[in-house]
């Protein structure tokens, strides 16, 4: 997509964006924010973990030896998370900057996952953004869409909201995926166990750019990823007697607006699906013979 293309996008789907947010405005109010260290702890490489000199904006870096993550001190259950992201720029074929929600700190075999992850590209191809969701430890639920927009040049804006009946990922506000609940027991939606958000920057040049055919450039290390802003509005997980349940209603997200796209919505939605999805796993029968059962929920009720 060339800067002409990303530009008659962004006008649209700006305008389409702005009506969007409206739901969401008075919520934002009245999400928590606050320094690095009030959110979050360093997992791996604090050498690799810089701030700017206010520190409000946090960089993880990727070179040939190592990469660097964060997560959360706290686990959440159901809620509005959103993170301000500038991805690295130039060549970054074979790095991924993976923003996600996870149950447990490692690739456990009964975890429950939401996934952001960028995928680079060689220098003028387009960023992709890869969504999984996670259940007891299976995955396999990929889609892939372009952006309208460079995500190299400018911070935008990535927020998952999650309830007991839908999970969104949202990209400036635009829904670009709903994943729904048929609210009966099931093996796909994962809303039982509290989890934690993270986000890291690692090399991935064996599968993240043209299945691996394009590998990192380690010349042009260190690789950098930056952020701000990050804003909760959640229910915190607290042992042994945690309060997030869905049943109560007593948060906005928990409520009926919360459990289905807006119309405003919908409209963004639908012109997502028609301009900027380039892999559904529902769609990919060769993959699933035999599609999985949540491919037959509707994300429009």
């Amino acid at each position: 997509m060339d800067s002409g293309a990303y530009s008659s996008v962004s006008i649209i789907i700006f305008l389409a964006a702005i009506i969007a947010s409206a739901y969401y405005h008075s919520a934002e109010a009245a999400m928590s924010k606050g320094s690095f260290e009030d959110n979050f702890s360093i997992m791996w490489s604090q050498d690799h973990f810089t701030t700017s000199e206010d520190g409000q904006i946090w960089y993880l870096s990727l070179d040939n030896d190592t990469g660097c993550g964060f997560q959360t001190k706290q686990r959440y259950r159901f809620g509005w998370f959103s993170m301000k992201l500038k991805l690295v720029g130039g060549d970054s074929a074979g790095v991924v900057t993976a923003y996600y929600m996870c149950t447990e700190n490692g690739a456990g075999p009964e975890r429950d996952e939401l996934d952001f992850e960028f995928l680079g590209n060689r220098t003028g191809q387009p960023y992709l953004i890869q969504t999984n969701v996670y259940k007891n430890g299976t995955g396999g639920r990929e889609m892939r869409h372009m952006l309208w927009f460079d995500p190299t040049e400018d911070y935008h804006t990535y927020s998952i909201l999650w309830n007991n009946h839908q999970i969104v990922f949202f990209v400036d506000r635009v829904p670009i995926r709903v994943f729904k609940n048929n609210e009966k027991p099931n093996n796909f939606f994962p809303n039982e166990k509290p989890m934690y958000l993270f986000s890291s920057v690692w090399n991935a040049d064996d599968w993240a750019t043209r299945g691996g055919l394009e590998k990192t450039n380690w010349k042009l290390a260190p690789f950098v990823s930056s952020y701000k802003d990050f804003s909760v509005d959640a229910c915190q997980w607290k042992d042994p007697y945690p309060t997030c349940v869905s049943t109560t209603t007593k948060s906005w997200w928990d409520q009926y607006d919360a459990w289905h796209l807006s119309g405003d919505q919908k409209m963004d939605y639908a012109w997502v699906q028609r301009n900027l999805v380039i892999y559904d796993y529902c769609k990919d029968s060769e993959r699933y013979p035999i599609l999985p059962e949540e491919c037959s929920l509707s994300p429009w009720e």
